[in-house]
């Protein structure tokens, strides 16, 4: 695991299109992405590729999640306690 592709995944994952999503996926891999594997990793980069608004419905538990997303990191990521919103 790299720096340059650790930076690269926070990029994409602040720069969304949505205030919304940067929120639910910039602050999620803020607040975990020093913890995880290389397989965790991997399943971001491939989350990444997902349309916001599919990733928001899994999270938010609209829409059932896709099962190669399920499992440890979706769970985390549906908890929202990540989440911090500048005022």
């Amino acid at each position: 695991m790299t720096c340059d592709r650790l930076k690269r995944l926070q990029f994409r994952a602040w720069h969304r299109g949505t205030r919304e999503a940067d929120y639910m996926i910039g602050c999620f891999f803020d607040r975990y992405h020093a913890g995880w594997s290389e397989q965790e990793i991997a399943w971001f980069e491939d989350l990444l590729e997902e349309d916001d608004v599919e990733i928001m419905a899994w999270a938010l538990g609209t829409q059932p999640v896709p099962e190669r997303y399920a499992g440890a990191p979706m769970a985390m990521m549906r908890k929202l306690d990540y989440v911090e919103i500048p005022r």
